[in-house]
Formats: C-alpha cells, structure tokens, sequence
C-alpha cells in the first residue's frame, strides 16, 4: 500500500488524501511535523516537504501535483478527463488552487516564523491581493462540475477548506456564488469533508 507524509493542516495533504479517497485508493497515512525536518521525510523528500507519497516500490512522489498525476495512473485517468481541453482545465484549476495556497502559506509563515515588528507588511498585503483576485475570477465563473469531479475541483476545494481554517470568514463576502459552488460539491460528495483541513 502506498504510503503519504502529509500533516492535517496542509491544503496540499487534503487535496492529495482527497483525491486517494474519491478514486478508491488506500494510503499508509503517516503524520509529520515539517519543522524538525525528520530523517522519515528527508529521507525520501530531500526538500522535506509534505505531503511526499512512497510508492509500493520505495519509489518517492512529490509534490502534490505531481502526486495527483501518480494517482490518475493508478486508477486509468479518473482524477483528469481525457479529452484535452477538459484536462488542461482541470491542471489549469489546480494549478490556480495550489497557487492560491501558496500565497496563504508565505502570509501564514510570515506571521508564524517572524516577530511581528519585522513583519513585511506590504509583501502581506501582496500576498492576500493576489488571493482576492485569484477568489473573484473563480466566483465570477465557478468551476463547472461534469459527469465526473476532478482533481482540480478536488484542489480548490481543499484550498478553501485552509482558508476556512486559516482565514475564516475572510473569503466568503460577496462570493455567493463560490459559497454556493463549495455546498454543492460538499453535497455531492460528503466523504471528503472530513479529509479537509484541519
């Protein structure tokens, strides 16, 4: 069975469990914290960063895209539609989920790494402005949901779920119709809830 590094909190562990999950394959969870940079994560991930899957060969898979890509071979495309188009759309919003993530995280490390004198604020402000932007272009066209999800509706939905942890209330204001787009999804698809940030 392979096994993933992931840490609870990571939007890109919640995608990559996520997407395991909906495509019915079983991972060896293993808890890691990033910051001691343990020997079971450099180990295999040299940059010793989560979430990093061990194949059934030992073999190593990193990062969370990369880790998406894995699995749809696993399971015969189910992650990504075949016709190419529909998967460069669906890259495409995982791309802008992942990216969106980034941006949160540099904010959270920020806060969380530096005394808050030294906080560069408009390298903050920065940050969250490429959010908001990234937020309105997705609520002004929602993400449409085709016969099967995606592992990009996958990735923006985990991302929202950080933001919900990290950021809560901040994102939905006067994007209902986002909101609107995370229940349906949530309805559709209950089992991925608890997988979410967390």
């Amino acid at each position: 069975m392979p096994k993933l590094l992931y840490a609870p909190a990571s939007p890109y562990s919640a995608k990559v469990r996520m997407a395991a999950a909906h495509a019915g394959i079983a991972l060896e969870l293993v808890k890691v914290e990033t910051g001691p940079q343990p020997a079971e994560l450099t180990s295999v991930n040299p940059l010793g960063k989560i979430p990093c899957l061990v194949a059934d060969d030992g073999e190593p898979v990193y990062d969370s895209r990369v880790i998406t890509q894995y699995l749809n071979r696993l399971v015969a495309g189910s992650l990504f539609p075949r016709n190419a188009a529909r998967r460069l759309e669906a890259e495409r919003l995982e791309a802008l989920a992942d990216g969106i993530c980034d941006c949160l995280l540099a904010h959270v490390y920020e806060r969380r790494m530096r005394p808050e004198e030294k906080w560069h604020q408009p390298w903050m402000d920065l940050q969250l402005s490429k959010v908001a932007r990234s937020l309105d272009v997705l609520n002004a066209a929602p993400p449409r949901f085709g016969k099967k999800v995606t592992a990009g509706h996958i990735a923006l939905r985990a991302c929202l779920g950080y933001m919900d942890l990290r950021f809560a209330g901040q994102w939905q204001p006067r994007r209902t119709k986002l909101k609107r787009w995370v229940a349906r999804f949530d309805d559709r698809f209950p089992e991925l809830i608890p997988l979410l940030p967390a």
